[in-house]
């Protein structure tokens, strides 16, 4: 493919544009760009559908054949005919449950007409073959008992659809992550909860009705909340495919915490690459900026948001069909160590500046000491702030580089440069940085001597005694923390984690959404991250976002509550219940929940004291049935 590798055999890689090979058009995700866990995997995924699609924006949809589906078939006054699927799922079930003994058992249930065991139900064959039995023998209902609904449900709804059934009569049985995960040491007692959950759900199947959903237009616009590079990336990667932005930065200047960065971990100028990015934003037409403005009022549903943006010309009403919120963070500013105190202890910013500004104490200092996390792993912060470890030996190397005669020192609790930042701490050591490790037992000391110059002192791990350093620097590896943005997320009712992070809807499937659909999230405000992952999650954000936007309308209705006026009391208890605001009373004297906004959590269901809302798919008579199959005898 003519892409150029690293000294490591993995794709080279810019940290300036993360998913992007050597090659024009070529773009990598993955362990091929470098070792990385699930949840960067699946990201820098979406990161790379982006910036293909980036290039291909004006051929959207050119060459789409769009899917013919057979018309729903009407089974009404007709009983049920259920076929029922039990998987192997390879090992995960098949190894612990007997799943003969539970496709067996499935055909001795009412209204069971058809029952097959598959390695794989989820395999392409196995979906064909699928069709053509629903087909053959007219079934009407659907049970698969395998895996996760959350992950599979979806595949599953679509195959029976393709043989004209509405997609709601199917029914999944979680005999995996329910049963054969959690039991794997009791194969009996699996096998058992096995039949008790397929009989469960051949009984709600027997009830379950068609549910039809509506079109609701879509709003071809973006909202962005947030101006640094994870938002700026963001709106220029959503502008290039055709998108209205609303950009807002609640300061009055573009930037964030980039303005106070020199360069990436790879020697990437920085400041360069910032000016660009804020020249591109500033002048890309479908790019409406707002400064020196903050959100004041958020409602509305995926596709279709109303958003009202204060600043000081006033205020004004955007409406949109996605958000990405890209608020970022800031640099702790110690108490510790004599921060604020003494003018020759320094954050790492700081340092940047004073590198950056050719700072006399730079040039004068003969020993620098660079101290880890401060202010994170411990009881106030528990999280590591990634990109310190990084920090301090790039700066490391930078003074070392200035004159190696400086001594320069790492305190440390642990060294913490993973993947190919392991070649900066090599080339620190060989350059003559000394590392001495602390422990909280025995944290370091710092205090100004009788001659007014700092003293640390520190216990040495190898030789378990104090060793004493009088640095005319010390640099403070502060902590990553979120901006004070409380408020804001309360607005869009998006989840902080005790941090005071975002919280994304699922680490490893959807890392970059929010479990409110049409809302996602990039950059310092997900949580502490270097720079090249900021602009690859800006990207996978928009990838995510447009696949909403590219469409012309989206489907809405199905799970959700509806309301029986003539039940309801107007008592308000949906109303103060539903988290997500949506219901309302309406002028006719009752309350009204709007398909296109339910989020079919059944909150409102429950509390009802009138029993005056049901929710679709999921009926008292449907959960009473699985309830009552619970306790019958298999």
């Amino acid at each position: 493919m003519g892409i150029e590798l690293n000294s490591h055999g993995f794709a080279k890689t810019d940290n300036l544009s993360p998913v992007s090979t050597s090659r024009k058009g070529i773009y990598v995700c993955g362990t091929f760009q470098e070792p990385k866990d699930i949840p960067a995997s699946v990201m820098e995924a979406s990161a790379a559908a982006s910036s293909a699609t980036m290039a291909l924006a004006a051929d959207r949809w050119s060459r789409t054949k769009t899917k013919e589906l057979p018309p729903e078939s009407d089974f009404t006054g007709q009983k049920p005919r259920i076929g029922v699927w039990v998987c192997n799922c390879g090992i995960n079930i098949g190894g612990i449950a007997d799943v003969p003994a539970v496709r067996d058992y499935a055909a001795t249930l009412p209204y069971v007409v058809h029952v097959e065991d598959k390695l794989f139900t989820c395999s392409q064959d196995s979906q064909d073959h699928m069709k053509q039995i629903i087909r053959e023998h007219q079934l009407n209902r659907v049970i698969v008992a395998a895996c996760s609904p959350r992950t599979h449900e979806p595949l599953f709804q679509e195959t029976i659809r393709d043989a004209g059934l509405n997609k709601y009569l199917f029914e999944m049985a979680n005999i995996r992550d329910q049963n054969t995960w959690v039991h794997m040491k009791d194969p009996d007692k699996a096998t058992q909860k096995a039949k008790d959950l397929v009989r469960m759900a051949v009984a709600k199947a027997a009830l379950i009705e068609p549910l039809h959903q509506v079109s609701l237009d879509i709003k071809k616009s973006l909202l962005v909340v947030g101006g640094g590079v994870a938002g700026m990336e963001a709106a220029l990667g959503a502008a290039s495919q055709g998108v209205e932005v609303h950009l807002v930065e609640k300061t009055g200047e573009l930037g964030g915490i980039a303005r106070h960065l020199n360069t990436t971990w790879q020697g990437e100028n920085i400041k360069e690459y910032l000016e660009t990015l804020v020249a591109g934003t500033k002048a890309h037409e479908s790019i409406r900026l707002y400064l020196d403005a903050e959100v004041d009022s958020f409602t509305g549903s995926m596709g279709n948001f109303i958003t009202t943006v204060k600043g000081s010309s006033g205020k004004t009403t955007i409406e949109h069909g996605a958000v990405i919120l890209a608020t970022g963070g800031n640099e702790y500013k110690p108490r510790e160590y004599l921060y604020g105190e003494h003018p020759n202890v320094l954050s790492h910013l700081d340092m940047d500046a004073a590198l950056r500004e050719g700072d006399h104490r730079v040039d004068k200092a003969k020993a620098v000491v660079f101290i880890q996390c401060v202010g994170s792993r411990n009881n106030d912060r528990p999280y590591c702030s990634k990109v310190c470890c990084t920090h301090s030996l790039k700066s490391a190397i930078a003074l070392k580089t200035l004159d190696k005669r400086k001594r320069v020192y790492v305190v440390y609790r642990d060294v913490r440069s993973y993947g190919f930042r392991e070649d900066l701490y090599q080339k620190a050591r060989s350059l003559g940085v000394l590392f001495i490790r602390y422990d909280l037992e025995k944290m370091p000391e710092i205090r100004v001597d009788a001659n007014k110059q700092l003293e640390l002192t520190v216990i040495d791990h190898v030789l378990q005694m104090p060793a004493t350093i009088h640095p005319d620097l010390v640099v403070l590896a502060s902590a990553v923390v979120p901006g004070d943005n409380k408020t804001l997320f309360e607005k869009f009712k998006v989840p902080t984690n005790s941090d005071g992070f975002l919280v994304e809807a699922h680490a490893k499937l959807r890392p970059v959404d929010f479990a409110s659909d049409g809302l996602f999230v990039a950059g310092l405000a997900h949580y502490p991250k270097p720079l090249e992952e900021s602009i690859a999650q800006a990207r996978a954000a928009v990838a995510r976002a447009m696949t909403i936007l590219s469409r012309e309308s989206l489907m809405v209705g199905g799970v959700v509550a509806e309301v029986a006026p003539e039940k309801c009391a107007v008592c308000l208890t949906c109303v103060r219940t539903c988290p997500y605001h949506i219901p309302y009373i309406c002028e006719d004297g009752y309350a009204k929940i709007e398909p296109s906004e339910c989020h079919g959590c059944g909150a409102c269901v429950a509390e009802c004291p009138g029993k005056a809302i049901r929710l679709n798919h999921f009926t008292d008579q449907q959960i009473m049935a699985k309830t009552d199959a619970l306790f019958q005898e298999a």
